[in-house]
């Protein structure tokens, strides 16, 4: 597959052959009873083959974060990727953001598609939700990958009060909108970034709830799995950031070494390496989908 990575991605058309790895799959808006409106794109999956649920990380959507590795999974696997409440095109909500509130979202998402169990993948904020997921709905749950992502992200006193001042700025959200959306964009956005990905991407940021966002950057310096991290019991795997930032390699690998048979692959990135180095990342990711495919006793009869 090939594609300019300086490229905005575009909708899927009738006429699209999917080679070029820039063109989104279709996604819709899908009404969850009791929960919502949400948006997600779905692949089916090839005959035999199981479906990836893909769960994004804090201030970004579905597609800012998988949008390069859209393509690596297709024709591979079923694909489900949607956007988090107050994220992108998520959930609207008067409710405060809550991580328990995203896990179930996305069993109302499989329920309302009619798919029975999914391997969860969550990217940094995805992981909790993903281990969520399999905490509240285990049946739902084939195995788990995280990617960038720890059973804790606020353990130090200097954790903890970064994590407070969160609150405060929640506050502001609902004054200062788009001087947080440009805090967010400096963030996400780096220099490798081309003009059209670049205006794409910010319009994606655009789509944002500011209030959930900070909420929700509260509740992840919240969420603390640990206590219960060793009673996993399905396959889980791994794509380990070395040069995270955010998330540091002791904290990824704190939380992979408690789970029984937890596999990992270390990748020389960034917190952001899935999109400043997505060919990298890919390789990664694909290997650790395998691994727990593997262990579950999945054969990837859609893979190429």
């Amino acid at each position: 597959m090939t594609g300019d990575p300086a490229i905005a991605p575009r909708e899927a058309s009738q006429t699209d052959d999917h080679k070029n790895r820039m063109v989104l799959p279709r996604g819709r808006h899908y009404d969850l009873s009791g929960r919502g409106r949400t948006f997600a794109r779905l692949l089916q999956a090839p005959p035999g083959a199981p479906t990836i649920l893909l769960l994004h990380g804090w201030a970004a959507t579905a597609d800012l974060n998988w949008y390069s590795s859209y393509a690596a999974l297709e024709g591979r696997y079923g694909l489900i990727a949607l956007d988090h409440r107050g994220h992108g095109r998520g959930i609207r909500s008067q409710k405060p953001f809550r991580l328990t509130d995203c896990a179930d979202d996305a069993v109302a998402l499989l329920d309302e598609l009619g798919i029975e169990n999914v391997v969860a993948v969550g990217y940094s904020m995805g992981g909790p939700i993903a281990q969520l997921i399999w905490r509240r709905h285990p049946s739902r749950v084939l195995g788990l990958v995280m990617c960038a992502s720890a059973a804790s992200f606020s353990t130090t006193r200097q954790d903890q009060v970064r994590f407070a001042a969160i609150g405060t700025l929640a506050l502001a959200a609902r004054v200062i909108p788009k001087a947080l959306r440009q805090l967010i964009g400096s963030q996400l956005l780096t220099g490798k970034s081309g003009r059209d990905l670049r205006q794409w991407a910010i319009g994606e940021l655009r789509r944002h709830d500011p209030l959930k966002l900070i909420q929700a950057g509260r509740r992840i310096g919240l969420f603390d799995s640990r206590r219960w991290l060793r009673t996993i019991d399905v396959p889980v795997s791994a794509v380990v950031t070395k040069d995270d930032e955010v998330v540091s390699i002791a904290r990824q690998r704190a939380m992979l070494e408690v789970i029984p048979g937890a596999t990992w692959h270390d990748i020389d990135g960034t917190h952001t390496v899935c999109v400043g180095q997505p060919e990298l990342f890919r390789e990664a990711l694909l290997a650790a989908i395998s691994d727990v495919l593997t262990k579950s006793g999945w054969t990837e009869a859609g893979a190429n």
